[in-house]
């Protein structure tokens, strides 16, 4: 417990009349004792009327688990309070590093019950599984002279996991099978680079696709009829240094790819492909051989949840050299991962360089969100060195992207909102155009 507001006032009343008393002459000085012993018996008086907290449960009921970014509403019920005010008591959640309230949160009267109860809302900034281990209380005495600050142990936990709410949607679903299966089955099997069936040539389609050897057996044109290939080895390869620690759109940059990722898995699943997984930082840390990512999905997000965040500068010569030496086939390679300028990007350029001679390379870096622009009469020089800053950045962002690109890479410079789609796209753009 506390003093209350009200105490303080009023101590402050009594501490300035102490003084007058003190300093007039003729004034009973015996008075000042007498008023601050009436202050103490009131104060006593007021904990003996105010119940103590004996007896009092509070009870959390809420999702155990929660995708990151977004909000776990927790029902918190204090049980054995007939003897608490009916007014709102104010309460605070301990929180670990990678959960925040999103708002604060306080327990109001049930008059069904006459429980206390309240809702709060935590936003999960972080993958782990935190431990909900204590709340505090807040609410005044019978006279509100003290306030009465109770802590609450809990035994309760948080398991944040990567989100997969386009996967478990169904999004992801409709969109791979109308490219692949849908209006568009037609265009792809014309184009890809696995042999389909034999048919006959008709007017309009392409002279090239005739097969004349069989053409010449049969005294009439016969074309042949492709379609897009599968069992193409897909490899997510993460950069977990610290730069993607970085956080915006409230989760860290890391988390935005692994969430793309799992997308991109279960897009690959659905496209008959084979996934694997490779995570690095100033070392390689993880390594997933391909397999089907229908049946290995669950293996994916798995270790996906699992991975740490590091705090050590990332090694891109070691670890994609690595990954070159573990790949024995044609792959396409997507590589989530960030730079600060032109000068550190030097070592990716050159290893993506060797990597781009024998794999498909798609290269994913984020960016934040555009700030709204500031008003000129409202700008100082700070602001203006920013901006200046922010301005070379990202000049110097584009000419390394534009290097890659003139090396044959895909590259995706996009807000985390559009990474997963983009992404998506991507992979059905380069699966439909047979680059693997």
């Amino acid at each position: 417990m506390r003093p209350s507001r009200r105490l303080l006032g009023l101590a402050i009343g009594m501490l300035a009349l102490s003084v007058l008393l003190l300093v007039l002459p003729g004034a009973p000085r015996e008075m000042s004792l007498l008023l601050w012993a009436g202050l103490l018996g009131l104060v006593l008086t007021d904990l003996a009327l105010t119940p103590g907290i004996r007896g009092m449960v509070l009870a959390v009921d809420g999702p155990s688990e929660v995708y990151a970014g977004e909000i776990a509403p927790m029902q918190a019920r204090l049980e054995a309070s007939q003897n608490l005010p009916d007014g709102p008591i104010e309460a605070r959640l301990d929180l670990p590093d990678g959960l925040r309230l999103d708002a604060p949160f306080s327990l109001n009267r049930d008059r069904k019950t006459g429980d206390l109860a309240g809702t709060m809302q935590i936003r999960a900034t972080r993958r782990g599984e935190f431990d909900l281990n204590q709340v505090w209380l807040n609410w005044p005495s019978r006279l509100g002279l003290m306030d009465i600050t109770p802590k609450i142990t809990l035994d309760d936990s948080l398991r944040v996991v990567p989100n997969i709410r386009p996967i478990s949607s169904g999004q992801i679903d409709v969109t791979v099978r109308s490219e692949l299966f849908g209006v568009k089955d037609n265009r792809i099997r014309g184009e890809g680079a696995e042999f389909h069936q034999l048919r006959d040539f008709t007017t309009g389609m392409d002279t090239r696709s005739i097969d004349w050897k069989r053409s010449a057996r049969r005294r009439d044109l016969v074309a042949k009829e492709m379609r897009a290939e599968r069992n193409h080895q897909i490899m997510l390869c993460l950069d977990n240094g610290y730069l993607m620690r970085e956080e915006i759109a409230g989760l860290p940059k890391i988390d935005h790819a692994v969430n793309a990722a799992l997308a991109c898995a279960w897009a690959a699943g659905l496209g008959g492909d084979l996934v694997g997984l490779y995570s690095y930082d100033a070392r390689p840390n993880l390594y997933a051989p391909p397999q089907p990512a229908r049946m290995g999905f669950a293996r994916i997000r798995s270790q996906l949840a699992s991975l740490s965040y590091s705090e050590v500068e990332s090694n891109p010569t070691l670890a994609l050299a690595h990954l070159n030496g573990q790949l024995k086939r044609r792959s396409l390679i997507i590589i989530f991962s960030d730079f600060v300028d032109s000068t550190s990007a030097e070592l990716l350029l050159e290893n993506m360089a060797v990597l781009g001679r024998h794999h498909v390379m798609i290269f994913v870096t984020m960016r934040a969100p555009e700030p709204e622009a500031k008003a000129t009469n409202e700008m100082d020089f700070s602001d203006i060195a920013e901006a200046v800053a922010s301005g070379q950045i990202a000049r110097e962002r584009r000419m390394v992207l534009d290097k890659l690109r003139r090396m044959g890479v895909v590259c995706l410079d996009v807000e985390p909102g559009d990474l997963t789609p983009r992404l998506v796209s991507a992979y059905l753009s380069v699966k439909a155009r047979g680059m693997i």
